[in-house]
């Protein structure tokens, strides 16, 4: 029920498209019949000839000159179908296989982050690789060649029986034999499979994990055993694999040595028939051609379950990955976000992690006003970024609500808020694309004008314009041929761009050093003019000039204030300074 399940679901991607698959069925339908046709010809043509004795040349001739026009219209016919079937099912095939991809690559980028903290991207790789590979070679194959084989066995090998129920018999006989053991093959093998493909996806994760950090494979010399752990995965996958290969290795040669026997049990036992006047020569001829066509057809069917048997853990992974749902559903009637003033509120907020239980953030209430700028400041693990992290949407609060402008953030459409939020990240995460495309992210319709004025703005222009192609060189990966510095600055520039009423600074300026931070933060000072800006930060330098500061400790605020009054205060937020200055408070006080 599995199998059927998972590729009754293959056919089911076909969508509209599955009128296309009834005219291929059609087709294969009459492709099967031309084929049934043939050995019946055949068989009529060795009676002809087996009378020939008796019948009159003229009437010979005429005979032979009917069979012979059928067959060869028959042969005609049977070609221009298979042309036919062949060119539909490659356009068919290809067209939904490029679909597929989109839409699993849509969806997985659609996932909230807590998917993919949890799955690998390597893995996602794959599973988007050998799943619509599977589906491309499953339609293509099963529509080209074997949809044919199953009708001729389902609808036209019962035909037989009309011509000599007997011999007809023997053949469905014969048939059920070869499905048999090619059933018991599956059962046997379809667990050890399914750990195959478990084995090559950890395969093809720990490959991904060591290309994306090569720079500390080889800090850390650790060439030798990085690639000692591949091999060892790679050998399980083989000593799994082998069990496997074996069972449908005996299949096949099973199948190549059945058409030799079936051949033979029809000429044994037409034999004996003929000898009792139950079935002609012609008769016997015309089933060792039906067993000759229906077993060689099944030897192809059996290669092409044994290869849909393979691809059954693939296309099942790709389906699970496809079936996933997003941890933050959009209503139905969700609409779109207007924030024209962009004021933040959260009341009496709440979460914890679904897997773990323990609550990340409780209680937490504020107000963020249009236009301020909130910096919130605790040590690591106090719940900042699972707020930002809600304000984004990327979780839902267990309890309580967030809103922007008065709108519940759970009553609007996804792009629409995120659309209305920008953030700038510690790291900078641009595209192995130009520079222009890395801008264009955040506003894909702004001109080059736009584009310059944002780069001036974030203090980016001048070191864009001496890049060997300017504003479309290559950048590489995450931009590692730019400094960090410059990275950072590209980030702030596209966030100028998409221009939102909402900003998000994630320790935009911890990974710098002091000179390359000043710089940053002068074009940081420029993107917050106007919008209602929310700090992560650990450095006093950039939580100092924040409207407001909120203190998290232990999923709570537990002080709330600017930067005078909370240092005057002596409370945590004092110890916090303390602690990163090593400077008395009562100075610091003086000191503004």
């Amino acid at each position: 029920m599995r199998f059927f399940r998972v590729y009754g679901r293959v056919i089911g991607l076909l969508g509209r498209d599955i009128r296309i698959a009834g005219f291929l069925a059609f087709a294969n339908l009459l492709v099967a019949g031309l084929q049934f046709l043939d050995p019946v010809l055949f068989g009529r043509v060795v009676n002809l000839l087996s009378h020939s004795d008796t019948i009159p040349s003229d009437q010979m001739w005429h005979r032979s000159g009917i069979l012979l026009g059928l067959w060869v219209a028959v042969g005609l016919g049977g070609i221009v179908s298979n042309i036919i079937v062949a060119l539909q099912t490659e356009r068919l095939a290809h067209r939904h296989r490029i679909k597929s991809m989109g839409r699993y690559f849509r969806h997985v980028l659609a996932l909230p982050l807590s998917f993919h903290g949890d799955t690998h991207s390597g893995r996602l790789i794959k599973s988007m690789l050998t799943g619509t590979d599977g589906l491309f070679g499953t339609w293509l194959v099963f529509f080209r060649d074997q949809l044919s084989t199953i009708l001729s066995a389902v609808v036209l090998l019962p035909m037989t029986m009309f011509l000599n129920w007997r011999l007809g018999l023997v053949l469905v006989v014969l048939v059920a034999i070869f499905l048999a053991i090619t059933a018991i093959v599956v059962k046997k093998t379809e667990t050890a499979q399914r750990q195959v493909e478990g084995l090559n996806s950890s395969l093809a994760g720990t490959a991904q994990d060591a290309l994306t950090n090569v720079m500390v494979v080889q800090s850390f010399t650790r060439l030798s055993a990085e690639a000692r752990l591949f091999s060892d995965i790679a050998n399980q996958v083989i000593r799994h694999q082998f069990p496997v290969l074996n069972w449908w290795a005996l299949v096949n040669v099973m199948t190549r040595a059945s058409s030799t026997l079936a051949i033979i049990t029809i000429v044994v036992i037409g034999t004996w028939l003929h000898m009792h006047g139950l079935a002609s020569v012609g008769e016997i001829v015309s089933f060792m051609g039906f067993a000759m066509l229906l077993i060689g057809r099944l030897e192809t069917a059996a290669s092409f379950v044994s290869s849909l048997f393979f691809k059954l853990p693939a296309l099942e992974d790709f389906f699970r990955i496809l079936d996933e749902r997003s941890s933050v559903p959009e209503k139905s009637d969700a609409r779109t976000l207007w924030a024209p003033r962009g004021e933040v509120r959260f009341e009496d907020v709440s979460f914890r992690y679904p897997a773990s239980g323990a609550p990340v953030l409780s209680d937490v209430s504020f107000t963020a006003q249009p236009g301020k700028a909130i910096a919130l400041v605790g040590h690591t693990g106090a719940g900042k970024s699972t707020a930002m992290a809600l304000l984004q949407r990327l979780w839902d609060p267990t309890s309580g609500r967030i809103t922007v402008d008065g709108q519940d953030l759970r009553d609007i459409t996804l792009d629409s808020l995120r659309s209305h939020i920008g953030v700038v990240f510690q790291e900078s995460l641009l595209f192995n694309r130009t520079i222009r495309d890395n801008l264009l992210v955040g506003c894909p319709a702004a001109t080059d004008d736009e584009i310059e004025e944002a780069c001036r703005m974030a203090d980016a222009h001048e070191f864009i314009i001496r890049q060997p192609q300017g504003y479309d060189t290559m950048i590489g990966e995450r931009g590692t041929s730019l400094s960090g510095g410059q990275r950072q600055r590209l980030a702030i520039a596209r966030a100028l761009l998409k221009n939102p009423p909402i900003l998000i600074l994630d320790e935009a300026t911890s990974a710098l050093d002091a000179a390359t931070e000043a710089k940053v933060s002068k074009a940081l000072r420029r993107l917050m003019a106007g919008r209602t800006t929310f700090i992560i930060a650990h450095r006093l330098s950039t939580v100092r000039d924040a409207d407001e500061i909120l203190v998290f400790e232990g999923g709570q605020i537990v002080e709330q204030g600017d930067f005078n009054a909370l240092l005057a205060r002596r409370g945590r937020f004092a110890e916090l300074v303390e602690t990163q200055l090593a400077q008395p408070v009562p100075q610091l006080v003086a000191a503004e």
